[in-house]
């Protein structure tokens, strides 16, 4: 019988989706857990690590579709704490990249219950290695932002236009596909050329991985055109003028075999 005074809950990133790519202490974790609450966007092949003995449940989430809502997640966790588990909360990429981990902390610990995050490499991070396109290259950017192409319940984008609008910084933007049409325009209604190169990068570091090398003037079309899997993730600067040269590489090299790569 477990002891009910020893619930605890880590807050795990799964990564981008390849499994060699979790913490070993991520991996560790998953495997001691008495239980694994796992989103939608946490790859097969990393589920497939854990221990078929483990109670699995799914609150996977999908555009308008919410098989758990947020505050059904939340009572979940505590429920299982109080239960005296090690309960393990899986979620892709990092958890506190838009990841809700600190939204489920907060509760957690205002509930008593003690919790513990591990990071996980976010899919920026892993877009990045898997397709050769740094997020930051001397002379072509000299930082990097982070921002959701999306919002709660389909709200409109409220970002700071003027500000992401610098041709100096890679723009990543995650969760971006139903808007990238709008995202496109503001940027370029802000001062970014047409020409500027973009990346959007479906189910980076995994088998499925897929890339569509674009401009922002064409990438909505091109999207809509292709229509890849979730997740995707766009990068948005001049780096992405970099990847001929790396896909030339890897082509010499025979590497990259099974990823589609869509100019």
């Amino acid at each position: 019988m477990k002891d009910l005074t020893t619930g605890k809950v880590f807050l795990i990133g799964a990564g981008p989706g390849d499994p060699e790519l979790l913490t070993l202490k991520a991996l560790r974790l998953i495997r001691e857990a008495d239980v694994v609450v796992f989103d939608r966007l946490v790859s097969d092949e990393i589920m497939a690590l854990i221990p078929k003995e483990t109670r699995l449940i799914d609150v996977g989430k999908m555009a308008g579709r919410h098989k758990v809502p947020q505050h059904g997640i939340n009572a979940l966790l505590v429920d299982l704490a109080r239960e005296g588990l090690t309960v393990v909360r899986l979620k892709g990429g990092d958890p506190l990249i838009f990841g809700r981990g600190s939204e489920e902390a907060e509760v957690l610990r205002a509930e008593g219950i003690p919790v513990a995050y591990v990071p996980g490499i976010t899919s920026a991070q892993g877009a990045a290695a898997s397709t050769g396109v740094p997020l930051t290259h001397r002379g072509l950017a000299t930082g990097v932002r982070y921002v959701t192409g999306h919002r709660a319940k389909d709200a409109r984008l409220d970002l700071d236009w003027a500000s992401l609008a610098s041709e100096e910084t890679t723009l990543v933007v995650y969760m971006g596909a139903a808007n990238i049409a709008e995202i496109a325009f503001q940027l370029m209604r802000h001062g970014l050329p047409a020409s500027l190169p973009v990346m959007a990068v479906a189910s980076a570091t995994t088998p499925r991985e897929a890339r569509i090398v674009s401009t922002l003037g064409t990438v909505a079309t091109d999207i809509a055109t292709t229509a890849p899997e979730a997740p995707v993730l766009f990068v948005i600067g001049h780096v992405v003028s970099l990847y001929d040269q790396v896909a030339l590489a890897d082509a010499l090299a025979c590497d990259g075999a099974g990823m589609a790569a869509y100019a």
